[in-house]
């Protein structure tokens, strides 16, 4: 299995430094969760049913004509490429791995490239594979565009997946309105807006023939039934919502200043996490580790993701380590 960020016991246990004492910026996962409060002992004790309301709440939130829950967007990416006929796959780079991992291990010919070769040559593709914004570089993309993209690809019988899974300050640029479209199919995660991975939710908009296949593909109960109430209650929590989306952004773009003050200016990022290009992101990592600092470490291209501190101590704590990285 791919490396991911979040292996916080891992780096303890490997420094010998107590998880609790440790800054984790390793994940992109917001810092502030949405309070879950104590769960009904029936979510516990009943299987999960379809009419607990969940689905009522995604489509309010979502905006999307039909959807599929999942366990994580990271179900539906490892099932999608199980559902086409061996094609050629343009996938995003850098970008989340783990898609272009699944193609490949589908059988299919993937093609990893930046987003602007795979849109200039979409003709070249029979699956477009984009996240917007992207993880880690932050691309972001113009609505219409997309649409656009997803219109020449339909017209001979593609696809066009965006993991939308860092969209949600930025509700406005998502295009699960249109995802009952063939072809177009729009995956969303509850992990990193609510700060809630451990659930391990998230959803497909797509056509209902998609989802049709998808859904026998992953068999029932994909969501455990405390999953889906927690989930339920977050989803239609829309004070909460509009109080975190702003936090987020001026935690970001705080954040970028840090790192650029401090000779690291961003390449991308987005209300979650800023990506710095350094060709010594392997000793900078290792030496943020000394202060009990994770990020997230990339080899292509050499460079390091920080997540959001949570407070004003972690924003202290981080710029102490870096004064003290190696020049």
């Amino acid at each position: 299995m791919l490396e991911h960020g979040g292996r916080l016991l891992q780096a303890a246990q490997r420094a010998g430094i107590p998880a609790a004492q440790w800054l984790d910026l390793s994940t992109g996962v917001s810092p502030w969760p949405w309070p879950v409060p104590a769960l009904p002992a029936a979510a516990w004790h009943r299987l999960p049913e379809e009419e607990d309301g969940l689905l009522d709440a995604a489509l309010a939130y979502y905006g999307a004509p039909r959807l599929l829950p999942v366990a994580g967007s990271q179900a539906a990416i490892q099932a999608l490429p199980l559902l086409r006929a061996t094609c050629r796959v343009g996938v995003i780079a850098p970008g989340y791995n783990e898609h272009a991992h699944a193609w490949r291990r589908g059988g299919h010919e993937v093609v990893t490239a930046s987003a602007d070769a795979l849109q200039a040559d979409v003709e070249a593709f029979d699956v477009l594979v984009l996240i917007h914004p992207n993880n880690p570089g932050g691309d972001r993309f113009v609505p219409a565009r997309l649409r656009a993209l997803h219109e020449r690809l339909a017209a001979r019988g593609g696809w066009l997946v965006v993991d939308e899974a860092f969209i949600d300050t930025t509700p406005e640029d998502s295009l699960c309105a249109w995802s009952d479209a063939d072809g177009l199919i729009v995956l969303r995660s509850v992990g990193k807006f609510f700060g809630m991975a451990g659930a391990r939710a998230g959803f497909v908009c797509a056509s209902a023939a998609l989802l049709d296949a998808l859904r026998e593909r992953l068999g029932p109960w994909t969501l455990s039934g405390p999953t889906r109430w927690a989930v339920t209650q977050a989803l239609s929590d829309r004070a909460w919502q509009q109080a975190a989306r702003p936090r987020l952004h001026a935690a970001s773009q705080r954040l970028a200043a840090l790192l650029h003050a401090h000779g690291l200016p961003p390449r991308g990022g987005s209300a979650f996490f800023q990506w710095c290009v350094h060709p010594r992101a392997a000793e900078l990592h290792a030496a943020l580790q000394r202060h009990a600092i994770l990020t997230r470490l990339f080899d292509t291209p050499s460079s390091l993701r920080f997540g959001l501190p949570p407070d004003a101590a972690g924003f202290a704590r981080l710029e102490a380590a870096l004064r003290d990285l190696p020049a």
